[in-house]
């Protein structure tokens, strides 16, 4: 992973002294609210329900121990005793005092850790694909682009105040596993026919008030041009976005209103002019960043596989959690291990401080120091030997973390919701749990198989449900919580915006209303093998409307 040099260091600790003495201007009166927030939103602090929060950024989502540690200690010091991992690859903590965030926040600053530009409309912390470095499919790690990018973008003199908050995420494999088609910018890192590294780059997607997929405008841009290309598209945002009305800030809207063809020809005429100045990335330099990304060395150890067959044979348990939760490795000495931060019954993205220890320490001992964030609220161990699958799954099911659920109807995705959420309409977390606790049986969630559930308190869409094979979206109608469904959204290669399948049901009905859909299902599928996004895309919304509001029901 990235660390930092001197101007990293020095930079990131005077904005923590700067901010320290903006809280405590605030703290004595001399700084109104409204002149603060500007101020403490530019460090990641967000005035919520009941209490500040502070968004820390993990960029592309990796961590070591140390730093993982540090969250844990600050989730103990600071806050409640725990940290919620969100669909950005960061951590939010939702109870810190604001007279102790700037302590917090020099604690991060001593693991090289930071919460700029977390918030703000300014480009956000950049995501990548959490099984990066170590995907079977991988082209190339998109982690050294997404570094490059954040260097680039950090503070950006010309790019710190944009009409709205702007996201980026990269992916480096054939499975698109960072969502890039539903990001302001998606780049795709792949290889032409000479074998040269280049991008192919997307723009205008993003989900909230109007769900958009992204455009591609280029094919393949040349890995020396992607930073000038980059400021090129964000600087004909910067001059054409919507300041005018928020809800049509976003560069999806800009897309949309000037056409692809046509934003397409003022980005090319912006980076024409831009590529061959300073922006240009130098050899020597992507190789430098690429450096720190350098895969650790993996010995080998065939004996994984025979251990392996045996403990699968002796524990069902761990059997299925080896099937469900550790995808191949480039290494097939080696496994990719999901940790899933949802327990039956429990807060999607949820980690004790005492939970976020043990994780380091089993990271620390059989993963190479290393833990991803995935977009889908887990954490993954990317390099762990067959051989040692074992022990990190005992030392899971002492946390309980030992879930065998990646992937399956109780692996939801879910933003905080009305329980600590100012923007709220409807609860979250709740519905969640009520979910995950009605499908928690094992064989159940093996015979419905693949099926992503993504929940929003409100349409800002910070639970991504737009792209959920079912998304549920809160929403307030007469004084009263109402849940609206749509089905078969999709935030991979093949990205869809979910139907709205009809009226919106109670918090009392909701979970009923899901029984039906996957029964629906489990009845029409040609076989165990066709999931459920494959089986409604084949046959479309009718038979799930006919099962929820009746057969001349109107699903107004």
């Amino acid at each position: 992973m990235y660390r930092y040099d001197e101007f990293d260091h020095a930079f990131v600790a005077e904005r923590v002294e700067q901010f320290r003495d903006q809280v405590q201007r605030r703290l004595s009166g001399e700084l109104a609210e409204d002149a603060f927030k500007p101020l403490r939103l530019m460090n990641g602090v967000y005035l919520q329900l009941h209490a500040y929060m502070l968004r820390i950024a993990i960029p592309y989502g990796t961590l070591s121990a140390r730093q993982l540690r540090m969250l844990a200690h600050i989730a103990r010091t600071y806050d409640r005793g725990y940290g919620h991992f969100t669909t950005r690859q960061n951590l939010q903590f939702n109870w810190p005092k604001l007279s102790d965030i700037p302590d917090a926040l020099a604690d991060l600053a001593s693991v090289e850790m930071h919460a700029l530009q977390t918030s703000g409309n300014c480009i956000r912390n950049v995501t990548a694909d959490h099984f990066a470095g170590a995907a079977a499919d991988e082209v190339a790690d998109p982690r050294p682009y997404a570094e490059i990018l954040r260097q680039w973008s950090s503070v950006h003199p010309e790019f710190s105040f944009l009409p709205r908050k702007f996201k980026i995420a990269v992916t480096g494999a054939e499975r698109d596993r960072a969502a890039i088609q539903v990001h302001d910018i998606g780049l795709h890192v792949k290889k032409n026919d000479k074998g040269e590294i280049g991008f192919a780059v997307y723009v205008g997607g993003g989900q909230g008030r109007t769900p958009m997929i992204a455009k591609l405008i280029r094919d393949f841009l040349p890995e020396e041009d992607l930073l000038s290309y980059t400021t090129a598209i964000v600087r004909v945002y910067n001059l054409h976005g919507r300041r005018d009305n928020k809800y049509k800030a976003r560069i999806k809207i800009l897309v949309h209103e000037t056409g692809t063809e046509e934003l397409t020809r003022q980005v090319e005429a912006e980076f024409v002019a831009l590529k061959d100045t300073e922006l240009k990335l130098p050899e020597k330099d992507v190789q430098s960043i690429a450096a720190y990304f350098a895969p650790p060395e993996l010995p080998e150890r065939a004996e994984g596989w025979e251990n392996l067959a045996r403990w699968k044979k002796a524990d069902s348990g761990f059997s299925r959690w080896v099937q469900q939760n550790v995808q191949p490795h480039k290494n097939p000495d080696y496994g990719m291990v999901t940790i899933s931060l949802k327990p039956i019954g429990g807060i999607p993205g949820d980690a004790s401080d005492a939970q976020m220890d043990a994780i380091a320490d089993l990271a620390e001992e059989y993963a190479f120091d290393e833990i991803r964030v995935s977009h889908e609220q887990n954490l993954i161990l990317p390099h762990v030997a067959l051989a040692d699958l074992e022990a990190v799954y005992r030392g899971l099911v002492a946390i309980n973390l030992a879930e065998a659920n990646a992937g399956l109807i109780t692996d939801i995705i879910a933003c905080p919701g009305l329980d600590y959420c100012a923007l709220a309409n409807a609860r979250s977390i709740p519905l969640a749990q009520e979910i995950s606790r009605r499908f928690g049986n094992a064989e159940r969630q093996a015979e419905i198989g693949e099926l992503k559930i993504k929940i929003s308190g409100c349409i800002n869409a910070c639970g991504h449900h737009h792209v959920g094979h079912i998304g549920l979206l809160g929403v307030e109608k007469k004084g009263a919580e109402l849940y609206q469904i749509t089905l078969g959204g999709s935030g991979d290669e093949h990205t869809s915006i979910g139907e709205i399948i009809g009226r919106g049901f109670e918090p009392d009905r909701v979970t009923d209303a899901i029984e039906t859909i996957v029964d629906t299902y489990l009845g029409l599928r040609l076989d165990p093998s066709e999931n459920f996004l494959a089986a409604y895309r084949r046959v479309g919304p009718q038979p799930f409307k006919t099962a929820l509001y009746g057969a001349t029901a109107e699903a107004a």
